[in-house]
């Protein structure tokens, strides 16, 4: 670790995925090849993490083939100059985990994990919630990620 880092709890590093707007999903392409892509997810206790997708693309062809996927996330990050030390440096605040995705297929978990993101990322419109769901939720993948590590922080100041 780097001077002036810091490694954070298992329970730090889950506020910094709650608090971060994206969390990069990072998988293996079917040819080996990496794959990731930043996205709108919502923790469910200590070891769940819920996104949405269409049924069919990249992201579930990487799934499909290998599930184990990584997150990071960056909940603060301040690039600072310090003049005393005549030192160019950043503030931060991550985590990252590894898990394993899997799609959910029980219609209760899925509506209970869109509801979840709904209140995480567009709370005020909630009221709309059951019709919208009830109109999608047949063509909508919902991907339940359960962590097989504790997830790991780092900051500095």
């Amino acid at each position: 670790m780097r001077r002036g880092e810091a490694r954070r709890d298992s329970g730090w590093a889950l506020e910094v995925f709650d608090k971060a707007p994206f969390v990069t999903l990072s998988m293996v392409r079917p040819d080996a090849t990496p794959y990731g892509i930043p996205l709108n997810m919502v923790r469910k206790g200590e070891s769940a993490f819920y996104f949405h997708c269409a049924a069919e693309g990249e992201k579930m062809d990487c799934l499909i083939c290998n599930p184990t996927v990584s997150l990071s996330a960056v909940s603060r990050c301040m690039p600072k100059f310090e003049e005393a030390k005549n030192n160019f440096t950043e503030y931060y605040h991550s985590a990252t985990a590894i898990g394993k995705a899997e799609i959910v297929t029980d219609d209760a978990e899925k509506i209970e994990a869109l509801r979840l993101i709904c209140e995480r990322f567009l709370p005020r419109y909630i009221d709309h919630f059951d019709k919208a769901v009830a109109g999608s939720l047949d063509h909508t993948t919902v991907v339940r990620i359960t962590l097989t590590q504790p997830p790991v922080g780092k900051s500095k100041p």
